[in-house]
């Protein structure tokens, strides 16, 4: 067993550093300056993906349902939306999304409804069983994600989270 490293963690070398340091001795003529950022995010995202995972299938999820039924329950009541809305806030194509509901629907987590304000139309509900599912996975997800970002404190988590945002509007 290796000892304990007791330096700060602004002191020690991470997987990215050494890939780093090796690209640079390899590669001189490039500046290997962004994937300090990118490639640590990459490694983050691993990390995040992998808790997901484990909030979601607590709760006997896969990531693409938790996805459609998170959806609705960000909607408030009655929790429910059109198969566009969901293609809007899930980012796939109509024909997933038509796949997903009936599968969703098969397993009692949502039903589908005629649209009363289009008659050619659908809604999808989320029902009881989908709401208990999908609260109990936002929670596990939290909690994960809290212990996460438990390295960081509060004043430096709002300043990352600050510099995130920036980024990803500056891709969008």
């Amino acid at each position: 067993m290796s000892p304990v490293d007791r330096r700060p963690a602004s002191a020690r070398l991470d997987e990215v550093d050494r890939l780093v340091a090796a690209w640079t001795r390899e590669r001189p003529d490039l500046d290997t300056e962004p994937m300090q950022v990118w490639s640590r995010i990459s490694r983050l995202a691993q990390l995040l993906d992998a808790a997901r995972a484990r909030a979601y299938s607590a709760q006997e999820l896969q990531v693409w349902e938790f996805d459609v039924l998170a959806a609705l329950r960000r909607a408030g009541e009655p929790y429910r939306m059109t198969p566009g809305q969901l293609v809007a806030q899930t980012h796939v194509t109509s024909g997933t999304m038509t796949n997903r509901v009936v599968r969703l629907a098969g397993r009692g987590l949502v039903n589908r409804l005629a649209n009363p304000a289009d008659g050619r139309g659908a809604l999808v509900e989320l029902t009881s069983e989908g709401r208990a599912r999908v609260d109990a996975a936002v929670a596990d997800l939290v909690r994960s994600e809290a212990g996460l970002v438990a390295a960081l404190p509060p004043p430096e988590r709002e300043r990352l989270a600050a510099m995130l945002r920036r980024l990803l509007l500056a891709q969008e």
